[in-house]
């Protein structure tokens, strides 16, 4: 079964002993290159690819955030990091950001940036792409120090943002490691996660899969492929590299804490953390770059955040049970975590715009093939 490509799989059923439907979403929208891998939280149940090897290399973006999450929680074990404790102790020009009501207003805020908002989106930093207001007050008045209005008073709503930016810069401050140094010796070490780095030394590249960007006649065309520098800042938001078996590891090791955290701690991340907020659909304004923000795939459904995942308190048809975790990342990289069924998985791409209807496709087809084979 691990060796078999997912258009193999047509024929010889190998997904659970059941046909494999992502294979008509991949012939119809030619995705190029996708991995994946099934699992409880002992063993790998599926793998399988297709245009890549299954240990190709993946830039993950957004899958950086909740490696993020488990570094920090790390630091609030340990007694180094408050989850209640005012961010701009460490960092005094957050205490001086204003909330943006509207392109011309902006008003002092009331409620001063935790780590617990960081870890949640509750701290009112966001992304422009998911802004449209915020990305016109930045064409309009470019910041000189390069920071952004609050969206909202922190503690007060949900948007996706920042915030894990400057949970990593807490870890790097609060650590003296970079978070490179950090995720490696106290995270991917540990969970034997081997291909998983900031860094990608030139013996890698030849496995590093190429980005396609979908034109306006429907094609997806290729990027340049260029050897990677190497970094020398790092971002606890984005910018890691991956495999889909190496960050397996990591989703099994929420199903299953091992010694990194606490199983209490772990709780922490499989439960709601936002009270009676829920997340919002986020517009975009930018749909060269992405789709509106919305993962679940039922406009009415009231997703909630934990510390670090997108929490479903209703199942998907066909797919993963109420409870489960996800995020996914800007290149079309997604996982969830089935806390109910003791499942994990994670699908790559290698393509944009963020929730290209091809790369949602690929997706709702896996999952549902998943859960047919349960």
């Amino acid at each position: 079964m691990h060796r078999r490509t997912f258009a193999a799989s047509l024929l010889a059923a190998p997904l659970f002993g059941q046909p494999l439907a992502i294979t008509h979403a991949l012939r119809q929208f030619q995705v190029p290159a996708v991995t994946a891998v099934v699992a409880s939280p002992a063993k790998i149940l599926y793998s399988g690819f297709v245009g890549v090897p299954l240990n190709a290399i993946f830039s993950v973006a957004s899958l950086t955030k909740a490696i993020t999450t488990v570094a920090t929680l790390l630091l609030v074990e340990q007694g180094k990091l408050s989850l209640d404790e005012p961010v701009e102790n460490h960092f005094p020009k957050l205490a001086q950001l204003p909330v943006l009501e509207s392109l011309n207003v902006l008003r002092p805020a009331q409620t001063k940036i935790t780590l617990r908002h960081l870890l949640t989106h509750t701290s009112g930093l966001a992304y422009t792409a998911w802004d449209p207001l915020l990305a016109k007050y930045r064409q309009a008045k470019p910041a000189p120090t390069g920071l952004l209005p609050l969206r909202f008073d922190p503690g007060t709503g949900w948007t996706y943002g920042t915030s894990l930016d400057w949970a990593g810069r807490l870890v790097e401050t609060i650590s003296g490691l970079n978070l490179e140094e950090y995720f490696q010796r106290h995270i991917f070490a540990p969970l034997g996660m081997k291909d998983t780095s900031f860094l990608l030394p030139h013996t890698k590249f030849p496995r590093l899969v190429t980005n396609r960007r979908r034109q306006r006649n429907g094609l997806l065309r290729p990027d340049p492929r260029r050897p990677i520098p190497p970094a020398k800042t790092f971002n606890g938001g984005y910018g890691l590299y991956s495999t889909a078996p190496d960050y397996a590891k990591f989703l099994q090791f929420i199903l299953r804490p091992t010694s990194i955290l606490q199983p209490k701690t772990v709780s922490l991340m499989t439960v709601n953390q936002i009270g009676l907020l829920d997340v919002p659909a986020l517009p975009t304004s930018d749909p060269a770059v992405t789709a509106n923000l919305r993962l679940n795939p039922d406009p009415q459904a009231r997703d909630k955040f934990t510390f670090g995942f997108l929490l479903n308190p209703v199942a998907y048809p066909g797919g993963r049970s109420a409870g489960s975790l996800a995020w996914a990342g800007s290149n079309n990289a997604f996982y969830w975590i089935d806390p109910a069924r003791q499942l994990c998985a994670v699908l790559l791409m290698q393509l944009q715009p963020f929730l290209d209807p091809a790369a949602v496709s690929t997706l709702r087809a896996f999952e549902k093939a998943v859960y047919r084979s349960l």
